[in-house]
């Protein structure tokens, strides 16, 4: 697996803080990373505006598989990629390698349900413009 296999790349440096007393960067810090792309690719790509689109997306699931640590000095890049479409919601993989040599460090997973921003923030469609965006764009062909 490398990041060439997905459609969008974030880099997320880590930061002295980051580690913990074990001497690597703490397990959050990958979800950290990993929102901040879908956070990236929501508003920059998608063209999503918080505070004024009728719809957001929230976060329902997610899950990380560490496979090997970061330290800082690491700078991660995060792949994004879609993993299905559904009625409401958007399931993304996301693969995070050291930049520096490649090296896989954790793959993960989030569940996004699209909600109406004002009203009863319920479950609403995926607007069929987001849909055909991640269709075409983060869609990895099997």
């Amino acid at each position: 697996m490398t990041i060439a296999e997905y459609p969008f790349v974030r880099t997320y440096p880590t930061r002295w803080n980051d580690n913990d007393m074990f001497g690597h960067v703490n397990n959050t810090i990958y979800y950290s990373a990993m929102d901040n792309a879908a956070t990236y690719w929501f508003r920059e790509v998608a063209g999503l505006d918080p505070f004024t689109s009728e719809w957001i997306a929230v976060i329902v699931s997610s899950s990380c598989r560490f496979v090997e640590s970061a330290v800082w000095p690491d700078v991660i890049e995060v792949g994004m990629r879609s993993k299905r479409i559904g009625t409401t919601s958007l399931s993304w993989e996301f693969g995070l390698f050291r930049q520096s040599d490649g090296a896989l460090l954790a793959t993960g997973e989030f569940v996004h349900v699209v909600i109406d921003r004002e009203g009863a923030r319920r479950p609403t469609a995926v607007p069929p413009e987001l849909r055909e965006l991640v269709t075409r764009m983060m869609t990895v062909p099997a």
